[in-house]
């Protein structure tokens, strides 16, 4: 919820939602989610992403949180079972097995995601063959998520986390915060739905363009402020085309950590 509540640019916010999908939808989502994360210890990491995503799509027309179900579900059983929560994390992932791989590959079908129809390696559509931290790996040089499960969450524990922190710490609201922290991320993480759906140099140009937002000063300066309007304009036309939709997903993820960790 405050990952959506934040402005972000290209993405839906309080303010701007999407052809099919509103700002509601998207807070009911997460209360949907809510429960279904709550009871990650009680069975496998797939298991509950299936259950998210089933939870999301009774209250929500369209795809609204598959990535989010992803990344939270291995940090939720992680922090449920106890103790620091990245090394609880590296255990969790590499205890993913084909059980899993078959629950998420269900949820992924189910969620009906974007840019999901060329045939790949270890492809949704079939029966997996091996566990889902080594299906994610198949496709971590293409999908950030799926890179996060084979790296212990770097981008979320290593570069997220210290965004946020430097944000906080420099005295911005929660909300302004986490704007930073997203146009952060795009300057140092291209974002991959971006480039599943409109070609990889167009992803690197909106990471060149959030480096642009950062120069001027970003939320923290007026010139930066009206840097941001124009960088989110530009991603929402034609039809929010370059929505940065992976990298609300590892908001999401480092927000989630900071309020697990007490630093929200």
């Amino acid at each position: 919820m405050l990952e959506v509540s934040a402005e972000k640019p290209g993405n839906i916010t309080p303010s701007r939602d999407f052809h099919d999908t509103s700002y509601e939808d998207m807070l009911r989502s997460a209360i949907a989610v809510g429960p279904e994360l709550a009871r990650a210890s009680e069975r496998g990491v797939g298991e509950t992403v299936l259950a998210a995503v089933r939870a999301s799509r009774r209250v929500a027309p369209a795809n609204t949180n598959l990535g989010i179900a992803l990344l939270l579900a291995p940090l939720a059983k992680a922090a449920l079972d106890g103790g620091p929560l990245r090394a609880r994390l590296g255990a969790t992932l590499r205890a993913l097995d084909v059980a899993d791989a078959r629950a998420a590959y269900a949820a992924i079908r189910l969620s009906s995601a974007a840019g999901l129809r060329e045939r790949v390696e270890h492809d949704v559509r079939s029966e997996p063959t091996v566990g889902l931290r080594d299906a994610m790996a198949s496709a971590a040089g293409r999908d950030s998520i799926a890179s996060e499960y084979t790296t212990d969450y770097a981008v979320t524990f290593e570069t997220g986390i210290p965004a946020l922190v430097a944000a906080l710490s420099a005295g911005l609201g929660v909300r302004e915060a986490i704007v930073e922290l997203h146009v952060r991320l795009l300057d140092v993480v291209p974002d991959t739905l971006i480039a599943r759906k409109r070609g990889a140099d167009a992803a690197a140009r909106v990471s060149a363009a959030a480096r642009d937002v950062l120069a001027a000063g970003g939320v923290r300066t007026e010139a930066g402020r009206m840097a941001l309007q124009s960088f989110d304009a530009s991603l929402r036309e034609p039809g929010n085309a370059l929505n940065p939709g992976t990298t609300a997903d590892l908001v999401t993820a480092t927000v989630f950590v900071a309020v697990l960790e007490g630093m929200l």
